[in-house]
């Protein structure tokens, strides 16, 4: 049962053969490179576009329930590995950017909150929330799915720890600890009000993901059917055991949401990549972004704003390296 709902639900594999069935009646060969670039493309464009409409709705709906002033509060009632634990969890039910996430981080850091604990949520809102296990598990399965999930959680709660144990809190600019907000009780709205902030948030999330679900679909298209597979090995295959530092350092400048990584992932995958490469490559992107670095800049000074790249850089590539060792066990 499972089986069919990872493949023709979240995988929509129908829906692959149907569109294969419709080019080839337009007289299209999709066993051809031009043929499989338009098939791969309008597939994955469709398929994601329809979860991500999906999902967002839904984790939206249950996010109307914790606005970011009950956040705060519940939070604060958590202290120690605890609280970033919670920090993190809460990172996975808002489905932001990197760029999205840090207007909450100064939120929550303005409220008071522990430093490493706002930490812990803005490494784990970019690299892992509910929308993208949904999408690993239908392009992936659900191995490696929940386990880069788990391990993007590991490096968020490992990373804000850190930086508590290490007192960087001189470190944050003073007009973000100086400053103070109403906290406005969002908590009474009718389930239509809830509806209607759903809605208004796939419509949000959709005009500023789209654009790139379509580049990193298309940038997918062409590595799945024009790039040879030796080419790949040799970059992020286990002839060369850089790879994985090669992927996190080509990743971590370029700006993506996860939905728009994950296609340019599977195709890598399919060429030969080694899974931790590809996973290292996503983790890089959408959460040391080059626009969402130059936002932090604003709000911390240089040395904590360095540690944090160096705390997620390091993570990124030790599970990277963790994932190549049990690839084998997981696909």
């Amino acid at each position: 049962m499972w089986d069919f709902i990872q493949k023709q639900v979240l995988g929509m594999e129908w829906l692959n053969g149907a569109i294969g069935a419709g080019l080839a009646r337009l007289g299209l060969d999709t066993a051809s490179r031009w043929g499989g670039s338009v098939q791969f493309f309008l597939y994955d464009v469709v398929k994601i576009t329809v979860l991500l409409c999906t999902l967002i709705f839904g984790i939206s709906y249950i996010q109307s329930y914790f606005p970011p002033e009950r956040s705060k509060r519940i939070l604060s009632r958590f202290r120690g590995v605890w609280a970033n634990i919670i920090g993190a969890l809460l990172g996975t039910v808002t489905p932001f950017c990197s760029c999205s996430s840090i207007p909450l981080f100064i939120g929550f850091t303005s409220a008071g909150l522990p430093l490493g604990v706002t930490f812990s949520f803005l490494i784990s809102s970019p690299m892992v929330d509910l929308g993208s296990l949904i999408l690993l598990i239908s392009m992936f399965g659900t191995k490696v799915a929940v386990a880069y999930v788990l391990m993007g959680l590991v490096v968020a709660v490992l990373g804000g720890a850190l930086i508590e144990k290490l007192h960087m809190e001189r470190y944050v600019e003073d007009f973000v600890r100086n400053a103070s907000g109403a906290a406005v009780d969002s908590s009474g709205q009718t389930p239509k009000e809830r509806l209607v902030y759903a809605r208004d948030q796939v419509a949000a999330t959709f005009r500023k993901v789209f654009p790139y679900i379509l580049i990193g679909v298309g940038i997918g298209a062409i590595i799945h059917n024009w790039i040879p597979e030796d080419w790949v090995q040799m970059v992020l295959g286990s002839r060369n055991p850089l790879g994985v530092i090669l992927a996190a350092l080509i990743g971590a400048p370029m700006y993506a949401d996860i939905f728009g990584t994950i296609p340019v992932a599977q195709a890598l995958l399919a060429k030969g990549a080694l899974l931790g490469s590809v996973l290292a490559f996503m983790m890089a992107v959408t959460t040391l972004s080059l626009p969402s670095l130059i936002m932090l800049k604003k709000v911390v000074r240089p040395k904590l704003l360095g540690l944090f790249i160096g705390i997620c850089m390091v993570g990124i590539i030790l599970v990277g390296y963790f994932f190549n060792a049990i690839q084998d066990i997981l696909i």
